[in-house]
């Protein structure tokens, strides 16, 4: 790191060892924060690593932010049906590209795993519950099912009530077209010189006690409203041992690389600026 900001610097100044690491630190500092600051929607921080042994450091994405992603108008203004499905349907295919965030397929079969032991239909897990929870078969009609689930998905929720592009208003259609365009830019980045890939066997090595965390990501775009009993049991390991908010991480072996690495930090945040406008649509506009 300390290579990389004296290849910046324009002037030769001499420094402590103290002052010196302070100066790198706001140098790198600054430059993620001009990059990250207008995102706004998900708290995101970066977080050096200087690895064990052999290994290069490497620098860690982290979210902050924990529960529901607010969906603005999506969730909770009278627009069209399809126009909210068109918005919700897009985030939930790529978002994950940039944020530790799961949506209602992951909740459902995570869901099916802690309550049905994998099953997807109703008779199938009505009787594992009765046979192995213990419920009593006559309130059957009161027990969590996979059909009843699907049921309280809002009709915004459900992908096949999405208009096709060629109804969507204008800028609706153009913020679309801007978050697919952004989202293809970030998965043209090489893994190892992307700031957004996570590979959890990587930043084993580096982050002690990762493997304790849940491996459920800390955010999600499932609205809490209708599921909060099933977001509280599945997140409840990591309430108590830490999710998997790492956002991306990515190994370093060369300063030079830095520059790549913070480059392609700029396209996951156009990327997500793209999906922040989205949700800051005023419908009203449109």
């Amino acid at each position: 790191m300390g290579r990389w900001v004296a290849s910046r610097e324009t002037t030769a100044e001499r420094y402590t060892r103290d002052q010196a690491r302070q100066h790198i630190e706001r140098v790198f500092n600054k430059a993620v924060l001009d990059i990250l600051g207008s995102v706004e929607f998900a708290d995101l921080r970066v977080v050096v690593l200087q690895g064990e042994g052999d290994l290069p450091p490497g620098i860690a994405v982290i979210c902050d932010s924990m529960g529901q992603l607010d969906l603005g108008w999506i969730e909770e203004s009278d627009a069209p049906i399809p126009w909210r499905a068109a918005a919700y349907r897009a985030l939930e295919q790529m978002l994950g590209r940039a944020l530790p965030v799961f949506g209602y397929q992951d909740l459902f079969d995570e869901i099916s795993m802690y309550y049905w032991d994998g099953a997807t239909d109703d008779e199938t897990a009505r009787q594992w519950i009765i046979e192995y929870q213990g419920a009593d078969p006559d309130d059957s009609e009161e027990l969590t099912l996979p059909s009843t689930m699907e049921a309280r998905r809002p009709e915004w929720m459900i992908a096949a009530n999405a208009a096709p592009s060629a109804r969507l208003p204008k800028r609706l259609h153009q913020k679309l077209h801007e978050l697919r365009k952004t989202h293809g830019a970030l998965g043209r980045l090489p893994p190892e010189r992307d700031a957004w890939h996570f590979d959890f066997e990587v930043a084993y090595d580096y982050i002690p006690g990762i493997d304790e965390c849940s491996r459920l990501p800390p955010l999600t775009i499932v609205p809490v409203e209708q599921f909060a009993r099933e977001v509280d049991d599945v997140g409840r390991h990591g309430m108590e041992f830490g999710f998997m908010d790492i956002a991306g991480f990515c190994p370093l072996s060369d300063p030079a690389r830095i520059d790549d690495w913070l480059l392609s930090l700029q396209a996951g945040a156009r990327f997500l600026r793209a999906a922040q406008d989205l949700i800051q649509l005023d419908p009203t506009t449109l």
